[in-house]
């Protein structure tokens, strides 16, 4: 197993996305420009696609998945990830990473550092890589509630 260093930003070539490290890109161009359709792209559309993050809790299926985008995409925040730290896994159709989302989140002046525990896996479907299931978490409690309070206001 190899460990990658190299952080995915979304910056990267992600046209291509019958390649798993475009798909994977892909996903970092949508969360980090907020482009709903994009992620619409990248994501199954199928009932069994399913989410754990600390923004929504456990979702399932694309229309509760994209609720939880829309809740960030729509925020009065400023932020940023990226995925670095990670392995890749490769099957016959599909392939899991595994790492670390590191970013930050501003509002009001207010400036948060990120960091959370990212796994994501990705099925092979109509010869492209879909995101089947994200789980996030974080080991920093009092930055998980600092991230919520900023993007839900909870």
């Amino acid at each position: 197993m190899q460990i990658i260093a190299e952080a995915v930003t979304g910056a990267e070539p992600h046209e291509d996305t019958t390649v798993p490290m475009q798909a994977l890109q892909l996903f970092y161009a949508a969360l980090n420009t907020r482009d709903i359709a994009l992620m619409a792209n990248c994501w199954s559309a199928k009932e069994d696609a399913s989410m754990d993050n600390p923004l929504g809790g456990i979702v399932r299926g694309w229309s509760a998945i994209a609720s939880v985008y829309s809740r960030l995409f729509n925020a009065d925040v400023r932020y940023h990830f990226e995925f670095h730290d990670y392995s890749m896994h490769q099957l016959a159709d599909s392939f899991l990473v595994v790492g670390r989302e590191r970013g930050w989140i501003e509002k009001g002046g207010k400036h948060l550092d990120l960091a959370f525990r990212t796994s994501r896996f990705f099925r092979h479907e109509n010869a492209h890589w879909k995101q089947m299931h994200h789980h996030g978490s974080a080991d920093d409690a009092a930055m998980l509630r600092a991230y919520q309070e900023l993007v839900l206001g909870t």
